[in-house]
């Protein structure tokens, strides 16, 4: 079992907070995206962190224990009733309703847009550079789903989800670490690269040292965060 972090901006705080999402926690998203990074490296049984910077120290957000990862298109369209944004996996075709008639989708939201006239690929009138693929297997029309009730964080933040990672969750909200015992953590693939996060010349933590990226931790800062729930 491994200890993982990942960001959350004040910006995005404060849509939760607005949005009067307190939990529990319930999904991460991974993509190549920095606001929404890999979670490549995540297994079941891991536990993911959220974090943010409040009050110039640590607050960890939120605990998920990982049970389950999967194709964010298979989590989102299963407990959120629609796909949000996730990627479109193989096999699957998707038709959602556009300004120019039906949008259709398939393989990362390859498609183009069909109507009674004429058929347009990307928005662009023209013919079809593209052929559906042959392994379709799941197909889905925006007007036979429904949405479902779901937490403000169960939404992609991007359109490019690509593996959600699922599971038991705690509470949302912060719970602030003092500084000094933040500055004793470290963060790496393994001991031999575990380094402690960075600050600027005022004795505050740089962004770019906790967001982009989702950190793995050392065992003894897992203990650290582990206390706070």
């Amino acid at each position: 079992m491994a200890g993982y972090m990942v960001y959350w901006g004040k910006d995005y705080v404060k849509e939760l907070e607005k949005a009067g999402d307190k939990g529990p926690f319930k999904v991460v998203y991974g993509s190549q995206h920095q606001i929404m990074p890999s979670i490549s490296a995540v297994k079941v049984g891991d536990i993911i962190y959220a974090v943010t910077i409040k009050n110039e120290t640590l607050a960890v957000m939120a605990r998920l224990m990982v049970e389950k990862i999967e194709c964010a298109f298979d989590y989102t369209m299963r407990e959120l009733g629609t796909y949000h944004s996730a990627l479109i996996p193989k096999g699957v075709l998707y038709y959602t309703e556009g300004i120019y008639g039906d949008f259709v989708m398939w393989e990362h939201g390859s498609g183009y847009v069909v109507d009674e006239n004429t058929v347009k690929y990307n928005g662009s009138e023209g013919e079809v550079f593209e052929k559906l693929p042959d392994n379709i297997e799941r197909i889905f029309h925006t007007d036979k789903l429904t949405e479902k009730p779901h937490l403000y964080h169960q939404k992609p933040r991007t359109c490019c989800a690509k593996y959600a990672a699922s599971g038991k969750g705690s509470e949302i909200y912060p719970r602030l670490i003092p500084l000094e015992c933040v500055k004793t953590m470290l963060f790496g693939k393994n001991k031999s690269v575990q380094k402690p996060l960075r600050f600027d010349k005022n004795d505050r933590i740089m962004t770019t040292s906790v967001s982009g990226f989702v950190r793995k931790m050392s065992d003894e800062t897992m203990e650290i965060f582990e206390s706070y729930f």
